[in-house]
């Protein structure tokens, strides 16, 4: 059962703006090609990202900061819109506000990556809202274990992921722990997770990330092993 939507004036007022200026932009050649390359996930309205976040200062300009009910139900609400657009939309704002939010967003955040998901909303959630969210509340780490046993493919690359941006601050054995007990998924989405992750956390321990892809090559796919050590 996917999170009731708070009451919340400020959601109300943006989701009327931004429905009215967003289709403004509408381009529907371009919309044709953007579904396209994202595979048929969800239909587009055609706005490049520049003028789409033109258009989100527009909605958004004179409004207050959210708390963490605002911030819930206007990404909910997004996430009833058709247009794949509103949901960018909403990412776009929960990676600016994810600090007014608490560790109970946490349930908010798996239904909008378990919700039309693809690539490219899972992988800014996984890194700008649930990886902030952990961070400020060490215990959600012990749900990052349970993800990534979890048999939806999104919400184990979210465990991959959601340290993407701790640098120093990685968990380097949890984080070769995940790399490790999804060695062997099938799908390509984990296994290029599993390269990502590693790649970026070689920027800070490269000797580590070495030692960790060698100690354990003959259990990583190639595709994990080649995106690891594209940099080193």
């Amino acid at each position: 059962m996917p999170p009731a939507v708070p009451r919340s004036d400020l959601a109300e007022t943006v989701l009327t703006r931004l429905t009215a200026v967003y289709p403004t932009g509408a381009d529907a050649a371009r919309a044709v090609q953007a579904a396209a390359y994202m595979k048929g996930v969800a239909p587009f309205l055609g706005i490049p990202t520049p003028a789409r976040r033109a258009l989100s200062r527009t909605v958004l300009d004179g409004t207050p900061r959210p708390d963490e009910a605002d911030c819930a139900a206007l990404a909910l609400r997004c996430w009833e819109l058709p247009e794949r657009e509103y949901q960018y939309f909403a990412v776009d704002y929960l990676r600016v506000h994810v600090g007014r939010c608490s560790s109970g967003f946490l349930p908010v955040a798996r239904h909008l990556i378990v919700t039309v998901p693809w690539w490219d909303t899972v992988d800014l959630l996984a890194a700008h809202v649930v990886g902030p969210l952990v961070a400020a509340d060490p215990k959600l780490a012990a749900v990052m274990d349970a993800w990534i046993e979890d048999d939806d493919l999104w919400i184990a690359r979210t465990a991959l992921l959601h340290q993407l941006r701790y640098r120093e601050a990685t968990d380097a054995e949890r984080l070769f722990s995940y790399c490790l007990r999804q060695a062997g998924h099938r799908d390509f989405f984990i296994r290029k997770a599993i390269g990502w992750s590693l790649r970026e956390y070689a920027k800070t321990d490269p000797e580590a990330v070495r030692d960790f892809v060698e100690g354990a090559r003959d259990r990583l796919a190639p595709l994990s092993v080649r995106e690891a050590m594209k940099n080193l």
